[in-house]
């Protein structure tokens, strides 16, 4: 089985309390201090969340006056991030750059042509030859797939090295002037982050030196006539959130039975399970999760810290996770442990690994 050797989360430097954020955003929205504003303060309480990370102090984002500013902003801030993530887990794994065979990108938050790898590979000294794959549209869930798609490829190559970068700066998303549901919840939970995994095949020498986690199996589920329910409307002022009510419904109506038809695939119960690193996609989703698997409290305390302290960081959150779950709570060897995520489709990723 192919094996992580190295994962890391970095976020950028200007770090902000909630209440913070929610004057700075009730001011750019011109919000009046009547029901308006009561209610975006209901909304940011009850995220979850207590700090987060921004690419820009929060003074400057009046400044962007459109989706091209906002890119702009997005892509210099990204290669940043991203090389910062990257090069912590080279230095964690002890790689070189250039044995790096497949690089996949992941972002849903900007767009960049070349793309965020290109861009980089000649500042963190990749191969001219090494393989790329940007990927765009998974949102939250990429993290997952990215990983799973690293696994499919080093099982045809099992001497490779393989390189996933998830670089998320969702504030720049924020809409100033939409005073909707799903803008206020956005909002409040989404912060800017990156994170990067490396992975092995077998018959890599660093297989052997790691105490990472291998990847045992991966699967990915589109549940059709759901796909109003999380994405992108694209608008001239870029990208505007569409964020479902019912959400957190069809997690508990789909994704439990999911998870467990995957492990049970596996001859395994959720019961097995000694690490769950579950994107935390807000109060309402991991609760649905934990009801819906009969989890206990502590079995998701690790995505509520993430939470808490960086707030949703779409696709790279699961990366952060599994960082924490390997310096915090590294599980013993023999264990399992399940990655899931899910996106716009509405989709779920899930990737079961052991130690």
């Amino acid at each position: 089985m192919n094996r992580i050797v190295a994962v890391t989360g970095v976020v950028p430097p200007h770090r902000y309390r909630q209440s913070e954020v929610a004057d700075a955003l009730a001011t750019a929205l011109r919000l009046p201090p009547d029901g308006s504003r009561a209610v975006l303060d209901r909304v940011h309480a009850s995220a979850g969340v207590d700090t987060r990370h921004l690419v820009l102090p929060l003074a400057d984002y009046a400044g962007l006056s459109g989706f091209g500013q906002a890119n702009d902003a997005f892509i210099a801030a990204a290669l940043d991030l991203g090389e910062q993530a990257v090069r912590a887990a080279l230095a964690q794994s002890a790689l070189a750059p250039d044995s790096i065979d497949l690089v996949i990108s992941t972002s849903v938050t900007g767009i960049a042509a070349p793309s965020l790898e290109a861009r980089l590979a000649g500042r963190l000294g990749l191969r001219p030859d090494i393989r790329r794959l940007p990927v765009f549209g998974l949102g939250c869930a990429a993290g997952a797939a990215g990983l799973a798609r690293l696994d499919d490829f080093l099982a045809g190559r099992p001497d490779g090295v393989a390189l996933l970068l998830s670089t998320e700066l969702c504030s720049l998303t924020l809409q100033r002037s939409d005073g909707s549901p799903a803008n206020l919840v956005a909002g409040a939970l989404f912060g800017d982050g990156a994170g990067a995994l490396l992975a092995v095949g077998p018959e890599h020498p660093a297989h052997g030196r790691s105490a990472g986690p291998s990847v045992v199996a991966a699967r990915s589920r589109l549940y059709p006539g759901t796909e109003h329910q999380l994405g992108w409307d694209i608008v001239d002022s870029g990208f505007r959130i569409v964020l479902g009510g019912e959400l957190p419904s069809l997690v508990g109506l789909h994704v439990g039975e999911e998870v467990e038809g995957f492990l049970a695939a596996h001859d395994l119960k959720p019961a097995d399970i000694g690490a769950w690193i579950c994107h935390p996609g807000g109060p309402k989703v991991l609760d649905a999760i934990g009801e819906a698997l009969g989890l206990p409290p502590s079995a998701l305390e690790l995505s509520r810290r993430s939470l808490a302290s960086v707030g949703n960081l779409s696709s790279a959150s699961v990366l952060h996770i599994l960082r924490d779950t390997l310096a915090l709570r590294p599980p013993p060897a023999g264990s399992y442990g399940l990655m899931l995520a899910l996106g716009p489709g509405f989709a779920s990723e899930l990737v079961l690994l052991r130690w």
